[in-house]
């Protein structure tokens, strides 16, 4: 069973190798598939778990993965995070995800979400649902 993680202090995204006795051996999802140690103490979040605010609920953190992927054809995202504005930002986020909750959902959300789009995309992973829903 695949993972894919998010380690707090670490930037990217890990695919989960093995387990240790207190910890989790990772793999980074890059070209290098570089392999490092997780801890017991550092705060790592499976991204099957995540969710964004809308307003009727909850929607899957793959059903937004994957709406950006329709939206961009499964190519790496056409916005320069580093230079667009916060309007062209939540225009952007608002047609993968028309009712997301605007007063919960941040910015800094918004980006890191795409961050991760870029990251599982350049990393081979496109079907989203296969590999989240899987995770459960």
């Amino acid at each position: 069973m695949e993972k894919i993680l998010a380690i707090s202090g670490k930037p990217g995204l890990f695919r989960m190798v093995n387990r240790g006795k207190n910890t989790l051996v990772v793999e980074t999802i890059d070209s290098f598939h570089r392999r490092t140690p997780a801890f017991a103490s550092d705060r790592i979040t499976s991204l099957g778990d995540i969710s964004i605010y809308t307003a009727e609920g909850e929607a899957p953190l793959w059903q937004v993965l994957k709406g950006i992927g329709e939206k961009e054809n499964s190519a790496v995202c056409s916005i320069d995070l580093k230079k667009v504005s916060s309007m062209a930002l939540r225009n952007y986020f608002n047609a993968i995800l028309p009712d997301y909750d605007r007063k919960r959902v941040h910015d800094a959300d918004i980006r890191k979400i795409i961050q991760w789009y870029n990251i599982l995309v350049e990393g081979g992973i496109t079907d989203f649902e296969a590999v989240f829903t899987e995770q459960k």
